[in-house]
């Protein structure tokens, strides 16, 4: 390259003192002459051309030395300039004679150094991917602009973007001197980039498949798809590596079928113009191929037929060769039941197992499965890495490798869910090291490597919703350390790091107030997972009169409550169980606070309960993106049956809320209450008759202490598709029943369906139920002889719920877990097994987007459209948009 002018760097001018040096060193190696080489002696040594460095740098660079005895020309002159080229800083070097005065010689060394790249500018794709493809070529100011520099650059960006489908991308640089007023040598570079259009797939022919038909073939093609107009969610374009890899998915779904020689002969791609392309595959089928003998070779911890149980191939079954490698080692799947995790999970790390094909006859094949037992492998040292807010004791109580165990492969992978699974790292970057791996002593180490993730989250927000402004600010510490709190260098700004959870939340309206504080320790005493929680509530709501928009303050309903709980995980029938108890006490304290929710409006109701539930969680580590696993849960909640000890007789005190009316003549007359809790005396009442029996003290009376019982199911499933979509099952159902059904359910603890499942302003112990594409709990059966809504309905004592989810993530890094989804819902409300119908459900579907920050936890929105009217309506609900603050669907 000529006319460059070099800049002069520190870094250069220290490489050329660094090899001055090492040549001066190595000087002394001995000068043989070239051809007719003649012996002289060095001059004057001139420097000339674009150079940076001084004269006097360069001359000590080269290692010529004036008096010094060489060939011209010779051995070392040559050795010289290799040198100066292999440094690449250079792009042209000459050593010339100037002048010789008998046996001196005086010499020229001209040379032109290297540009240096002083700006770039790229042109024809968007700005991200400017900066993308900058950075991945390492275009940054000061590099030198080599040939090679150029020719990489232009090879990268046409090789990256017809990996994406642009087969006819053209890249153009052109370098131009830039303009510096310093004399530095310097050069601009100007990326052009034509893309040109994507090359789509016209048609993709097949020829020889008699067993496989046309359509099947291509659908085993994931990602090499012809264009279709109905099939308008995937583009279809030609990516040869994505190609190449659909080729081996044809003959993988061969194997499948018994045809081990399926081949692909040929393969054609034909141009049909600019932008389009057809392929043409020729294939060769073979014959179909059955399993015969499969023997067991070299095994002797297990015996032939525990092993042929877990292989799970017969004699007589179509051959499948996909089937046979992940029935030996199925590489997708960490856990999968295989024999190489059979007998590394019981030590044998250092096990081989090949089958091997040892005759085949006629349409027959026999096996012999040759394994290798090796020497059983013990954990030596094991360490974690990484962290620096979580304390060590923390993360190594969770792990299930301890030093001198025997090698299991399940034991490393639960590790792995399990400190996923804790939320304080990032799950996506968990990664057992394999370390000193010896077959000889049979001993490994393992280290953990963690990356913190951000573990407390603050819930910061206000809205407008039920009449008035509603704020609400919480704070939620899910690493916190107790033992901190008394030492002042743990505050930063909390004392963290012992795996505890400490919760505040208060949120306030214009009509009610409700603070909450909580604690949990996940292993109380210290030796086993035992998780005790602790948690206090307290609310108050405010007669809220919606017309003239006002709380009137003198009319309040409270509640207060506490809940005690313990949980512990189980070993049988596995240890993904998890047994949880919890006893609560909540009082419901009314002062003048006459609403349709109860008859009476003073009094109060306690709620003593336990509850009982177990839990089976084994979904995958990231607990924000789980990619597979399950998990299942059933609770059952309690109250004492006080109607059993309590000698009140409720079929007289409340059967069809008949009261007595008492004239001054003592004559008794019969009235009862109508459904709306109204006075209806079967006559007009005359002068001095009252009535006797209250209904509010009759519901006080009812409702002192809450009677009834809860049971609830949820279960969850995930499936990973490919890539990392991810299919999301969901079902869940709900019944509150009586002990005595002339006591009846109480208006407490009913389910609500519908909306977005978050928590509302209502005391009344209520659930809502998650349902999107409805309004905030409308999905409620309406009330007995009305055609609509009430406005304050009961609730409801039966609920089930139906989900299905396809989820695709955007990022997973630990600064935010991004996510979209879409759904399909049905679900439905009863007050009664007399209505309960699992068919007849409400049906939505939608879309939605999920966003998790570790200082704010989980954020979303969701857009639902309601396939059917809500109960009571005739119009089918139509869209709803949803927004999902700290919770899960």
């Amino acid at each position: 390259m000529s006319n460059l002018v070099s800049a002069s760097t520190t870094k250069n001018i220290i490489a050329l003192l660094a090899f001055c040096l090492f040549y001066s060193i190595h000087s002394q190696a001995q000068d043989l002459p070239l051809a007719n080489g003649k012996e002289y002696i060095i001059g004057d040594i001139n420097v000339t051309g674009t150079v940076s460095y001084n004269e006097q740098t360069v001359i000590a660079f080269t290692g010529l030395k004036k008096g010094e005895k060489i060939y011209i020309p010779g051995d070392r002159i040559s050795k010289v300039l290799k040198k100066l080229w292999d440094l690449g800083l250079f792009s042209d070097i000459n050593i010339y004679v100037t002048s010789i005065e008998g046996d001196t010689a005086n010499l020229e060394l001209e040379i032109q150094e290297v540009p240096a790249l002083a700006d770039v500018k790229i042109q024809g794709v968007k700005k991200k991917q400017q900066e993308e493809l900058i950075k991945e070529n390492k275009l940054t100011p000061g590099a030198k602009v080599t040939e090679n520099l150029l020719t990489t650059t232009k090879n990268y960006i046409e090789n990256n973007y017809r990996e994406d489908g642009y087969l006819n991308t053209k890249v153009y640089i052109n370098a131009v001197p830039a303009e510096d007023t310093t004399g530095a040598n310097l050069m601009n570079l100007v990326v052009n980039i034509d893309k040109g259009e994507r090359v789509k797939i016209e048609d993709i022919e097949f020829e020889g498949n008699e067993a496989l038909s046309n359509g099947f073939l291509k659908r085993q093609m994931k990602k090499t798809k012809e264009q279709n107009f109905f099939r308008f969610w995937k583009r279809s374009k030609f990516i040869p590596e994505d190609y190449e890899t659909d080729k081996e998915n044809i003959l993988d779904a061969y194997k499948e079928r018994g045809y081990r020689d399926a081949r692909i002969v040929s393969d054609t791609l034909i141009k049909r113009d600019e932008d389009d392309v057809a392929l043409r595959l020729k294939l060769e089928e073979g014959n179909q191929y059955y399993f015969g003998n499969i023997n067991f070779v070299g095994n002797s911890v297990y015996s032939d037929a525990e092993l042929q149980r877990t292989l799970g191939i017969s004699k007589g079954d179509v051959y499948n060769g996909v089937l046979l490698e992940k029935q030996i080692a199925d590489e997708t799947k960490p856990d999968a039941n295989d024999l190489t995790n059979k007998y590394q999970n019981t030590g044998y790390l250092f096990s081989n197992i090949n089958p091997v094909e040892v005759k085949v006859y006629n349409d027959t094949i026999d096996f012999e499965i040759r394994i290798r037992e090796g020497k059983v492998a013990y954990f030596n040292d094991i360490s974690v890495v990484g962290n620096d807010k979580t304390k060590d004791h923390v993360i190594y109580r969770e792990i299930r490798t301890k030093p001198g165990n025997k090698y299991s492969k399940e034991d490393v992978v639960r590790t792995v869910r399990e400190l996923g699974q804790l939320g304080f790292f990032d799950a996506e970057n968990l990664k057992p090291d394999f370390k000193n791996v010896d077959p000889n002593s049979g001993t490994l180490d393992l280290e953990y490597s963690v990356v913190e993730a951000g573990a407390s989250q603050i819930e910061l927000q206000g809205g407008y919703g039920g009449g008035g402004f509603v704020g609400t600010l919480g704070l939620s510490f899910n690493n916190f350390s107790l033992a901190g709190l008394f030492d002042k260098e743990a505050y930063k700004p909390l004392p963290m790091g012992d795996g505890q959870t400490l919760s505040l939340r208060a949120q306030a309206s214009t009509y009610y107030q409700t603070y909450s504080l909580s604690f949990s320790e996940p292993w109380w005493g210290g030796v086993k997972p035992r998780r005790l929680s602790l948690s206090l509530q307290h609310t108050e709501q405010y007669f809220y009169d919606y017309r003239n928009r006002k709380a009137d303050k003198d009319r309040k309903f409270s509640i207060s409550g506490i809940t005690l709980g313990l949980a512990k995980r189980l070993t049988v029938p596995d240890d993904f169980f998890v047994l949880s108890h919890a006893v609560a006490f909540q009082h419901y304290n009314l002062s003048n606070y006459n609403t349709g929710l109860f008859t009476f409006g003073d009094g109060y109701s306690n709620n003593l309960s336990y509850t009982v539930g177990l839990t089976r969680d084994n979904t995958f580590t990231n607990p924000i993106f789980p990619m597979g696993g399950s998990k299942f849960e059933i609770l059952a909640k309690f109250t004492p049956p006080y109607s059993l000890f309590n000698d009140v007789d409720y079929a007289n005190l409340d059967k069809e809320r008949e009261f007595q009316l008492e004239n001054e003549d003592g004559v008794l007359t019969q009235g009862a209450y109508n459904s709306a809790g109204q006075l209806v005396p079967t006559r007009p009442l005359r002068a001095g008759e009252e009535p006797i029996g209250d209904p509010a003290k009759i519901d006080q009376e009812k409702y002192k202490w809450l009677e009834f019982y809860k049971i609830k199911f949820n279960g969850t499933w995930y499936e990973n598709l490919f890539a990392k979509l991810v299919m999301r099952a969901h079902a869940e159902y709900g019944f509150l029943g009586a002990y005595n059904n002339d006591r009846g359910i109480p208006p407490f603890e009913r389910f609500y369906l519908g909306g977005d499942g978050m928590g509302t302003y209502s005391l009344d112990g209520r659930e809502a139920i998650a349902m999107r594409g409805y309004p905030n709990q409308s999905l409620v059966p309406v009330n007995r002889g009305s055609m609509s809504r009430a406005s304050d309905n009961d609730g409801a004592t039966i609920y089930n719920k139906y989900s299905l989810e396809l989820r695709y993530p955007i990022t997973l890094k630990p600064t935010a877990s991004i996510y979209a989804l879409t759904f399909v819902e049905a679900g439905a409300s009863y007050d009664g097994f007399r209505n309960f119908n699992p068919f007849e459900v409400n049906r939505s579907a939608g879309a939605g987007l999920r966003i998790f920050m570790p200082a704010f936890g989980l954020l979303g929105i969701d857009f639902g459209y309601g396939f059917d009217p809500v109960p009571g309506e005739t119009k089918k609900n139509g869209w709803e948009t949803h927004f999902i603050i700290g919770q899960q669907f």
